[in-house]
This record gives C-alpha cells, structure tokens and sequence, in this order.
C-alpha cells in the first residue's frame, strides 16, 4: 500500500504540480504567437519583452506617406516609394552604384522614421514620412512625366527601377539596429560630424573626406553685399547689436569652426551667433564659409563651399567615389562608419 500511495504521490507531482509551476514562472520561456497582434506592437513600439521577438521572413512590404502638396496620406508599396525618393532626391544621370547607394539609404531612413514615428510626425500627424524635404522628397511617375517628360521616363525610369529592385530590402546597420542615414547633396571636401549640426552624437555620423565633389554645380558658390546691405541685413535681425561702417571689422569675431571647417559661431559685438543662423540669414548653401571685405569698392563677399548640412552621404561625392569603380556597398561604408548592410 506504501508503494501504491508512493506511486500515486509521484504522478500527481509529475501531471499537475510541475506543469502548474512551469506555466506560472514568468522567467522561463515567454512564447510569442505570429498572429499575436498585441505582442508585435509592443516590439514595434520599442517596449520590453522577457525574451527576443524574432519573426522569420516577414517583410514591410507598405509605407504610409504624407503628401505635403495634396495634404493626403498615401499608402504606397515601399519600392514604389523608394523608386520616387530616389528619383526625387538624386539626378539619374549619376552613375548606378550611386543609385544604389541612395536607394539604401532612402529605404533605411524610411524604415527608421515609421519605427520612430508609428503614430505619426509630429509635423504630419497622420503618417511617419512626408513627400518634401522635411523628410525626404518624393515624386510620383506622373509628378515625373509631367516635370521631366517621356524622354526623361524613357531614358531614366529603367535605370532607377534597377538600382532600387537590385537593392530590395537592404538597409543598414550599426550595432544590429536599423540607423537612420542622413545624406546631403554636396559637402564641400569634408563631411560633418552629427553632434555639430543636431546635437546628436550618432556613433555612424562622423566627419569623413568626400573627394571628387568639384563637378557638383554648388560645389562653391560665391554671393556679394555691398556694405550698406550687409550692416542692415544683421542690424535688422539682431536688434541688440549696434554695428555701422566705421566699426564693423574690429566687432565681427570668428568664434570657433567645426574640425570639418565649417563656422560654428561668431560674434557680433558681443552677441553669440550660431554659423547656421547666418547661413539661413543670407540664403547661403552651408555653414562651411568666409567673409572678406574689400575697401577699394566696398563690398562684402561670401564664400561658401558644399551645400546641404554636411551630415552622412554626399550624393555627389558618392557619384564620385562610384565613377573610380567603387561599389554601393563601399560608399555606404565610407559615409556611415561602422555600418553593416543587410536583408530586412
């Protein structure tokens, strides 16, 4: 009877008291179904799991976009609108491996923002992407038809198609999470370091050179002031400082230039001034400039190299490095340090 009650003891410990353990422990194993809605949000969003959410062969296979012009949202396939931003953001005529490179980099940048923004920018609330340069451009084959005509479709529409279908489902990576790749048109020689434009010290965002840029049409651009217009233009906008045409050289100081060259701040009789807010303040293409003065016909004359923030690819630098036979894959990794590319 001892070794029947003994046997009876050990079965009921076995089918009801262990499983009943194993079900209530929280720090096992925690099971995640596919169709499981609630779960994938929460690895959407970013929120904590006990164990990692790994969904094998799953793709995004549509975006939503905010159409800036129509003021729409747009549901649009991704290589679809990956095809439109690259044909929006880069001149076709640049050679494939360049396409290439920005169609990368368009769908990784489109990856990251609706990770980030699922519920929407909180400049374009209903969608985490818009068709302007806010985020990136983008332009339809109608908006492309009608802007550039049938010659331009027939000539470039195929080669876009290539570079972007070749690319499918590549992004980049840094440490094993998708980044968010900045790129600009022209860097003037030298790409700037991300801590010194958005105050955000991206490990992948460092200043690299960017040779083979002097093709690029604002490559260097030259603007020109009289000095009567130059005093005015800042004593208009800074109402604190008192300059005038008997003063202004011993009162406008060159604080300090990012390692990249580009100004950072300066001031004018005293008052701190970002490089970025005299860039917007006389339309100019960067912050990478120089102000000289010349007394016999007084005029001021800016000169500025690169256009666009300087942060991540230059387009025209990786045509560049792409025209000396460099591929996609070595111009991602020369503007994005420490980066990987990979399937979605």
């Amino acid at each position: 009877m001892r070794k029947i009650g003994l046997y009876l003891l050990v079965v009921f410990i076995v089918t009801i008291v262990i499983p009943t353990i194993i079900l209530k422990s929280p720090n096992l194993i925690t099971m995640v179904d596919r169709n499981d809605n609630q779960a994938k949000d929460k690895v959407n969003k970013g929120q904590d799991m006990d164990k990692p959410y790994i969904i094998e062969g799953e793709r995004i296979e549509s975006i939503r976009v905010y159409n800036s012009k129509k003021k729409q949202v747009l549901d649009l396939p991704l290589d679809e609108y990956i095809k439109g931003v690259v044909a929006a953001e880069m001149p076709a005529k640049f050679h494939i491996e360049a396409l290439k490179a920005q169609a990368i980099a368009a769908r990784t940048y489109a990856i990251s923002r609706s990770i980030r923004f699922q519920d929407g920018h909180p400049d374009h609330k209903k969608a985490p992407l818009c068709t302007s340069t806010h985020c990136q451009a983008f332009l339809s084959k109608e908006d492309l038809r009608e802007i550039h005509g049938d010659k331009w479709m027939e000539d470039y529409w195929g080669k876009i198609e290539d570079a972007v279908d070749t690319t499918s489902q590549m992004l980049i990576y840094y440490g094993g999470e998708v980044i968010e790749p900045l790129y600009h048109s022209t860097s003037g020689g030298q790409t700037e370091d991300s801590v010194h434009v958005f105050a955000n010290n991206s490990p992948y965002l460092k200043s690299v050179e960017s040779p083979y840029e002097e093709e690029a049409p604002k490559f260097k651009e030259t603007k020109e002031f009289t000095l009567k217009e130059f005093i005015s233009i800042l004593n208009k906008e800074y109402k604190e400082i008192k300059i005038d045409k008997d003063n202004f050289l011993d009162k406008i100081k060159l604080i300090e230039r990012t390692p990249s060259g580009r100004v950072k701040e300066i001031a004018i009789d005293g008052v701190v001034i970002q490089g970025r807010e005299i860039r917007n303040l006389f339309g100019l293409n960067s912050t990478n400039f120089t102000i000289s003065y010349d007394k016999k016909i007084n005029l001021i004359e800016i000169v500025t190299y690169g256009y666009g923030h300087g942060v991540g690819m230059s387009q025209w630098g990786a045509n560049g490095m792409a025209k000396t036979g460099k591929t996609y894959e070595e111009i991602i990794k020369h503007y994005y340090q420490g980066v990987e590319i990979g399937k979605m």
